[in-house]
């Protein structure tokens, strides 16, 4: 069944934030809405609409004001179009003030011009002082409420675009990632990549976004793989494993036995059996069997003991009478 919460996205890889849009009907993506968000009203366009209800945040749904119009479109592409020119304003005063940690990277104005955010980063983890900024910036723009906001490196990263470390024509952040996942060292290690800086960090200067893509295929794919250093048996003999690969399902094992000298080959996981387990097995083999006593439960030892107890008594009548 159909809700009336409805994500609505205010850039192309923006976030998708959730409204309720019960106030109108028959929303479609595809539209474009004006909603009411903690930082004024702002134009998005509708990319969800959800089948279940998820859980309401705190303080409850925000609501869609309105449906937008060709009017509210055409004044967010003009106040669009003033953008850059307000964010080289507001570089030129950062320098003037010798704000050397400071870099702006864009300016935002909502759909109306009512508010103007500029984004910033900051290179030293001491927080900056942009009141005389954010007071010049807002002489400058008297009719706009003026907002510093600060961005991480990520962000900034996705507002700038270019080309991946990888080689990509677009970032993964700026082409179609709407949120950034933790990473985390160790999913280069379970993927058995290069852990020098320029094999794992981005543009950005942080982990790469892409060590995340394929991680959880590469953690169910070990677990059917023998861990290495562990010994295992192959058609060319008894060996170690010094390397997987996950993703072909196959292993390099060190042959030890069977020739000159140790030589690295590739099996697949079906070639290769655990040393310790046919060991266990042959040894196993090898032992004597050990004769074991039948295990009588008591009740039947009762009864078998019953029954010699008759048979001696038949014995004995038939050996007087025989006499």
């Amino acid at each position: 069944m159909q809700t009336n919460i409805i994500g609505v996205r205010f850039t192309k890889t923006g976030k998708i934030y959730h409204f309720d849009s019960a106030t109108l009907s028959d929303l479609k993506k595809g539209e474009h809405v004006i909603v009411d968000t903690a930082r004024g009203k702002h134009l998005g366009e509708v990319v969800q609409i959800l089948e279940e209800s998820p859980a309401p945040p705190e303080g409850g749904w925000k609501n869609v004001e309105r449906r937008a119009t060709p009017r509210d479109l055409l004044l967010q592409q003009s106040w669009q179009a003033k953008q850059t020119e307000a964010a080289g304003a507001c570089r030129a005063r950062a320098a003037e003030l010798r704000l050397k940690d400071v870099k702006v990277i864009t300016a935002e104005y909502n759909y109306d011009g009512a508010r103007l955010a500029f984004l910033f980063s900051c290179e030293s983890e001491e927080k900056a002082d942009l009141k005389s900024l954010k007071k010049d910036m807002h002489e400058l723009y008297p009719t706009a409420h003026v907002e510093m906001r600060q961005i991480g490196p990520r962000d900034v990263a996705k507002f700038l675009g270019g080309m991946g470390a990888c080689g990509i024509e677009k970032r993964c952040c700026a082409q179609f990632l709407t949120d950034f996942s933790p990473i985390s060292i160790k999913m280069a290690k379970e993927q058995g990549i290069s852990l020098t800086p320029d094999e794992i960090t981005g543009i950005c200067g942080r982990l790469r976004c892409c060590l995340i893509y394929e991680y959880e295929q590469y953690l169910e794919a070990r677990k059917t793989l023998p861990k290495r250093n562990k010994r295992v048996v192959t058609s060319k003999g008894e060996g170690k494993v010094i390397d997987l690969m996950p993703m072909s399902d196959k292993i390099i094992v060190l042959i030890e036995s069977g020739t000159d000298r140790p030589q690295s080959m590739i099996f697949s996981r079906e070639e290769v059996e655990p040393w310790d387990e046919l060991e266990a097995l042959r040894r196993k083999s090898a032992a004597p069997c050990e004769r074991r006593e039948e295990v009588v439960a008591p009740e039947v030892k009762a009864v078998k003991d019953v029954k010699d107890v008759r048979d001696f008594k038949s014995k004995k009548k038939q050996h007087v009478r025989a006499k």
